[in-house]
Parts: structure tokens; C-alpha cells; sequence
């Protein structure tokens, strides 16, 4: 496993593969790998020749007051990690060689950062679609692979891949959970013993919500409600949003008739976790 620590050497690497007539596969990272993380990796892994992960915090897409500085770590056990799940190359930069001195441009979208968390980190997604942009334009990959548990930003990635004519294939991985439903996240890191069972709010909220739908409840506020009350009944818990929104455009819908997508977030304690799931009634 070949590890990059910067965009010449990564670029360089990849354009070596590309004349070899090599297809490349890129899973975006923040590192404190997890099964989540492993799992994207071993989806990506049959469908090219190589495998590359890239591992940076992305100071971009943290807001003030965000766990940018806390953020968890952990290179060594990620390298490990990555090479078992046969990575063929890791892409290291850090912050300077990423946003060099004098750096000023930024990639935005109009309408899909408006909704979801977008509405609570301002800055957020454009941080992301810059940095995305950017590793695409080094990696130059052929497929991306990126977690359905961040499902607004997978949308924007899809996007902005339209939008911008990167010849890439976005693939999406499926949310990973711990044995008693609560997502994978690199931020499960923080919780106390009390939060870890507060944070299990979040996918028994999805859970309750589909048997509502599942009974015939079709108004989403209604179902909003349930879930707000039941939430509220976990200690150190402060509802950011309950969502009922187009899976595509990620507007707010009227009514629970198709196919919908129910995103959640809720601070634990000082922790921002979030989750979702798609509902269709029909099933």
C-alpha cells in the first residue's frame, strides 16, 4: 500500500495508473476509521484496478464552535486498517499542502445546501464540495464512493458531478449500524455510557416512524410529533430537526404518498449525531 502525503505525488501516482490503463476507485475519508468506513472500501474494492482512500480532517467544512480541534484521530490504526481491506494507496495531505497560503476559492451550490443540516452549518457544504472537488480533480478517479448516512451531502456530491462534467460514477454505501441500531459514526467516540443509550433515540425514532407509515399514517407532521415526544423522553437529548423531505430535491413534503426520505439530527449531549432512512408507504 503506497501512502501519498502530497497532491503532486498523488496526481502522479494516479496519471502512472491511468497510462497503465488502471481504473481508480476513491473513498473520501476524515479517518478514526470504523465499520462504516471499511465497508465503503470493500464495495469499492472489486470494481477498479485500484483502490485509493483519502484521509483528511477538512477544515473547511467545520463552523465556528464545531470539534474541528477534538475532531478523533487515529493514522496508525487507520493505515492498518486500510491496507487489510486492500487498499492500494492512501492520500495523507495535510491542511497546508490541501489549501495552500492565499487559497480563496470555494465551490457552492444553490438550492440542496438550503435544507437538512445545511440550515444549522452554514459553511459546511461548501466546505465539502470544495474539498471534493479538489480530490477529484488530484485522484482523478473513475468511481467515488461516499455513505448514505450523510445522505444531503451525497446528493450534493451527485450534483455537483453533474453540474461540473466529472467523468465519475457516485456510488452510494449503505448506513452501518452497531448491533442495537445506532449508526456508525466517528463522533459515537464522545458519547458517555448514558449518551451511547440516549443516541439509540435516533434509529428507534426511524424505526417508530415506519410502523406509523406502515399503519397508514400519512401525515408527516403527525408522525414528526410521535417522534419529537419519544425523543424527548432520552436525558441529555436537544432535537436540531425531523425532516420529511423529497429524496431528490430534499424539500419538505405535504404528504407521506411516495417513496420519502426521514432525516434526523439530535445533539447528545455536546454531540451532533445524525441519521435517516427511506420509507416507501408501498411496502
Amino acid at each position: 500500500m503506497d501512502i501519498l502525503k502530497t497532491k503532486s505525488d498523488m496526481r502522479e501516482w494516479s496519471k502512472k495508473k491511468k497510462k497503465d490503463s488502471k481504473t481508480i476507485c476513491l473513498v473520501p475519508t476524515m479517518g478514526y476509521f470504523h465499520q462504516g468506513h471499511i465497508s465503503l472500501m470493500e464495495k469499492g474494492k472489486p470494481l477498479c484496478d485500484e483502490l485509493v482512500v483519502s484521509l483528511f480532517v477538512n477544515p473547511a467544512q467545520f463552523g465556528p464552535n464545531e470539534d474541528l480541534n477534538s475532531y478523533p484521530s487515529n493514522i496508525e490504526n487507520d493505515l492498518a486498517l486500510a491496507e487489510k481491506a486492500g487498499v492500494t494507496a492512501v492520500f495523507l495531505p495535510d491542511k497546508k499542502n490541501i489549501y495552500p497560503e492565499n487559497f480563496q476559492t470555494q465551490i457552492k451550490l444553490q438550492d440542496l445546501p438550503k435544507f437538512l443540516c445545511g440550515k444549522f452549518r452554514p459553511v459546511h457544504f461548501a466546505g465539502v464540495a470544495t474539498v471534493v472537488t479538489k480530490l477529484f480533480n488530484i485522484v482523478m478517479p473513475d468511481i467515488a464512493i461516499f455513505g448514505q448516512k450523510d445522505y444531503q451531502q451525497l446528493q450534493i456530491i451527485k450534483q455537483l458531478t453533474l453540474d461540473l462534467d466529472f467523468d465519475i460514477k457516485i456510488m452510494a454505501g449503505d448506513i452501518i449500524r452497531e448491533k442495537d441500531g445506532l449508526a456508525m459514526s466517528s463522533r459515537n467516540a464522545y458519547l458517555s455510557k448514558v449518551q451511547r443509550t440516549s443516541a439509540l433515540s435516533l434509529s428507534k425514532s426511524l424505526n417508530l416512524a415506519k410502523e406509523l407509515i406502515a399503519g397508514g399514517e400519512k401525515n408527516p407532521a403527525a408522525v414528526k410529533n410521535r417522534i419529537e415526544a419519544f425523543i424527548c423522553t432520552f436525558p441529555e437529548t436537544n432535537i436540531e430537526y425531523i425532516s420529511f423531505c423529497n429524496p431528490k430535491t430534499l424539500e419538505n413534503i405535504d404528504s407521506i404518498e411516495n417513496h420519502v426520505l426521514l432525516a434526523i439530527a439530535v445533539k447528545v449531549g455536546k454531540t451532533r449525531l445524525i441519521d435517516n432512512a427511506l420509507i416507501n408507504p408501498a411496502q
